[in-house]
């Protein structure tokens, strides 16, 4: 039978987590210059319709149902196609509070997160991507790096196999599948297609911080669905992982101002927004395995390390624009790999080094970052380097200079020229023959 209270968590975790793309948009937007914002926004919002009709094509099925003999270890088979076997089935109950849900719900779940991990990664390659070829990247990346990844972690996949000393892989809600996988892809892109006109010269400065804050705001709401609903039931783990991921946030923005308050002197606008991003990220895989104290301190280090890994695009001289592999990437590994410290058996009967459990399930949890760093860094490489050749990721420098919005969408998010009409036509019915105001004489 239906338990109507895990199905209806799990229906309001999936609107939660659909709404993290808008605010991601927000988010990227308004890290953006003004004459690129919209394009950024549009990358987020393709991603929710490319990514939505394929998951129900295939991409469901080729990430959780099982593929064909030793193939199942790297990737799913065809058997949930078109979703259509999944109608009026149910996750049995198992007697213990648990499952209880349509198969569907679990199915619309995880397209949310899937949709969003594409979206990531578009914010390394802000103002310099044709969006054509953006959108034959996302189903094509979608297929070939994400499915198996997910695969890999929630479908089946191999990392179930790893096993030393007792310890499996821990990865509760996608510190690999998701945020690794979107850094080292981003990290692969900004290769591929090289820095902006003017980096490390120009100021390129966020045009917007009110949306910054606005689509930060939207992402730690979503977040806890996200999260929690990685339980899966309406229970004392959703709790746990509820409570984890709004402390960790918490501390990791404390962290990131203090960091930042060490290095420039004061502590911004923008700061605040990094901070409660690297918090989430790094809470993700370790939610329901790590006690509230644990979670400050996975919040704590991560904040304040991603504070620091922000800057290190300047030192290697690769341009990640909206500092997706300083946050996603770095804060993906800093959560991953604690949990191989911090994770108490209390929780979830995982023991980390300071919960008496050894180095065991540090090891494992090493092996399952490293392995999807370096299959998506190659895959990414590979395909964009293909769409490269065939059509172009990057645009041409006019185009990069009078901004994308413009030239790619015939639109623009601000409406300067008209403005400025408006104020000279003011001016202009407002002062005698012979004066000018200041204004005038400013903008001659």
């Amino acid at each position: 039978m239906i338990d109507t209270g895990n199905t209806t968590w799990l229906l309001v975790s999936a609107a939660l987590v659909m709404l993290m793309t808008p605010g991601l948009a927000f988010f990227y937007g308004g890290m953006s210059r003004a004459k690129s914002v919209l394009n950024m926004m549009l990358m987020s919002f393709a991603s929710i319709a490319i990514v939505s009709v394929l998951w129900v094509a295939i991409g469901h099925s080729l990430t959780y149902a099982e593929g064909p003999g030793a193939l199942n270890h790297f990737i799913g088979g065809f058997d949930y196609v078109g979703l259509s076997s999944l109608i009026g089935e149910i996750e049995p109950s198992d007697g213990e509070g648990g499952a209880g849900y349509p198969l569907l719900v679990d199915a619309g779940f995880q397209m949310m997160f899937a949709i969003i991990t594409v979206a990531l990664i578009s914010g390394a390659i802000a103002d310099r991507a044709k969006f054509g070829a953006w959108l034959i990247f996302v189903p094509v990346w979608a297929t070939l790096v994400y499915f198996p990844v997910a695969h890999w972690v929630w479908g089946g996949g191999w990392f179930e196999l790893i096993n030393i000393g007792g310890a499996g892989v821990v990865d509760f809600a996608g510190g690999t599948a998701v945020h690794i996988n979107a850094g080292a892809a981003a990290l692969a892109l900004t290769f591929v297609l090289g820095r902006r006109k003017g980096f490390g010269v120009e100021s390129m400065r966020p045009h917007n911080l009110p949306f910054v804050l606005l689509g930060a705001a939207l992402l730690w709401f979503g977040w806890f669905g996200f999260n929690a609903g990685s339980a899966y039931a309406a229970d004392g783990t959703a709790a746990l992982a509820l409570v984890n991921t709004q402390v960790a946030t918490a501390a990791a923005i404390i962290a990131w101002i203090i960091v930042e308050k060490l290095r420039y002197g004061k502590a911004s606008a923008l700061g605040f927004a990094s901070g409660a991003i690297a918090g989430l990220v790094a809470i993700t895989p370790a939610a329901a395995d790590v006690t509230p104290l644990g979670a400050i301190a996975v919040g704590a280090v991560s904040g304040a390390v991603c504070a620091y890994a922000i800057s290190w695009k300047f030192k290697f001289k690769f341009d990640d624009a909206l500092d997706v592999v300083g946050i996603h990437m770095v804060g993906g590994i800093i959560g991953s790999l604690m949990i191989g410290l911090v994770a108490a058996e209390i929780t979830s009967g995982s023991s980390g080094l300071f919960d008496g459990g050894g180095v065991s399930l540090l090891i494992v949890q090493l092996i399952a970052v490293a392995a999807t760093i370096v299959y998506s860094f190659i895959a990414t490489w590979i395909i964009a380097k293909i769409i490269d050749l065939i059509m172009g990721f990057r645009i041409p420098e006019e185009v990069e200079t009078n901004g994308l919005d413009h030239e790619l969408h015939a639109e623009t998010a601000y409406a300067f020229d008209e403005l400025d009409e408006l104020e000279a036509e003011a001016v202009s019915s407002s002062t005698p023959p012979g004066e000018e105001t200041a204004s005038s004489q400013a903008k001659a």
